[in-house]
């Protein structure tokens, strides 16, 4: 009999683990197929490094081609169409079937929804926006600089105040914080919601190094020619540099497939399966309840790979989601802290804080590597 296909669409947090579980308990009696457009994969936090110029973007990239995993074969394409009733894919490389699917395709980021951003702002979600980014700063002479969010939901809801944090220690160390301002534009009422502790640090980081924090508003449009933010309640901002978060939104090819329900697939919340039988959705794609943040992509994964288990031998018992996930959030001054949320479905979500500090700093570095690690070499 020939091994069960399990067609994967997106190498992100999801993709990556969901594929790499899969590999680890079934080997060649199993075939994955992992497919993505892109050549390599990039961690959300490392495009700030690049941005802020502490790492060159070569050592951030990780090339789908250094994957050698037993019954993996990942395909470097652009997938035009997902028929999920008959869990199938066209591509440019042809078609797939499989006998299961897990999207995993992430979020879309749409920078021209926003009038005035791609004219007069610049966006660092996306991997060429904050590339690009790291020119730009270096040539920044001081100003009035603007970070702000332009729609809801986005991803890792703590980058825009991470990047305030690290401008700040940017603009200092190249002798221009005291001829600079920073704003912090966010939808939220607090930084980090689901973690009071949390927020309140980034509350006083804020006052501390001077960032002014705006809650509750949005940046609706930017004005090339007064060069000001415009806000939700219609208020403008002036600003010399502005650093957006632009608008979010499901894959092109996923809202066509049908699969969507107000823009976000839904699904299973404890098991993550779809409205269609074998076809599973994890991460930024959904509309599970969780932030949209890699952690929480891995850990629905590693829900979905017990599930895939569970049909191949009836004797397994699989496990369900529990909402749970624990990230990293920079402070600045080479400080980092780890937060530690979960969601569950209705009830109010909660969420803790340790550090920041140094040694939290070295846990991030090695919680990439060891990623990187077991996904790509199958090291652990």
């Amino acid at each position: 009999m020939s091994a069960m296909r399990i067609l994967v669409l997106g190498a992100g947090f999801g993709g990556l683990e969901l594929s790499t579980r899969l590999s680890e308990q079934f080997g060649q009696d199993i075939d994955i197929v992992l497919i993505d457009q892109s050549e390599g994969f990039i961690f959300g936090f490392s495009k700030l490094d690049v941005m802020f110029g502490r790492k060159p973007a070569s050592d951030v990239l990780h090339p789908y081609r250094d994957i050698d995993k037993p019954g993996l074969r990942f395909v470097q394409t652009t997938i035009r169409a997902i028929d999920p009733a008959n869990k199938r894919v066209e591509t440019d490389s042809g078609a797939f079937e499989g006998d299961i699917m897990v999207v995993a395709l992430g979020a879309d980021l749409d920078p021209s929804a926003t009038p005035g951003l791609l004219e007069a702002g610049h966006e660092f979600y996306t991997v060429p926006g904050a590339f690009a980014l790291r020119d730009v700063l270096a040539a920044f002479d001081g100003g009035h600089v603007v970070v702000g969010v332009t729609s809801t939901p986005f991803k890792c809801p703590p980058a825009p105040s991470e990047t305030a944090l690290l401008l700040h220690d940017y603009l200092t160390e190249r002798g221009l914080r005291d001829r600079s301002t920073i704003s912090l534009v966010m939808p939220l009422g607090v930084p980090i919601p689901p973690s009071p502790a949390a927020s309140g640090a980034l509350l006083l980081a804020f006052a501390e190094r001077g960032i002014d924090w705006h809650p509750g508003r949005l940046i609706t449009s930017l004005d090339p020619e007064r060069k000001v933010a415009v806000l939700s309640e219609g208020a403008a901002m002036p600003y010399d540099l502005f650093l957006g978060v632009p608008a979010h939104r499901v894959p092109p090819v996923v809202e066509e497939s049908g699969m969507t329900v107000d823009g976000w697939i839904p699904v299973n919340p404890l098991t993550l399966e779809t409205a269609f039988p074998d076809v599973y959705a994890v991460g930024d794609v959904t509309s599970v309840g969780t932030p949209k943040a890699g952690v929480f992509s891995e850990g629905q994964a590693a829900v979905v790979a017990t599930q895939i288990a569970s049909k191949l031998h009836a004797a397994s018992t699989p496990v369900t989601y529990d909402g749970h996930g624990t990230c990293y959030l920079e402070f600045g001054q080479d400080l980092v802290a780890r937060v530690s949320v979960t969601f569950l479905s209705g009830a109010a979500p909660v969420g803790d804080l340790e550090g920041p500090s140094a040694a939290i700093a070295a846990d991030k570095v090695e919680f990439g590597t060891s990623r990187i690690q077991r996904w790509f070499s199958g090291i652990s």
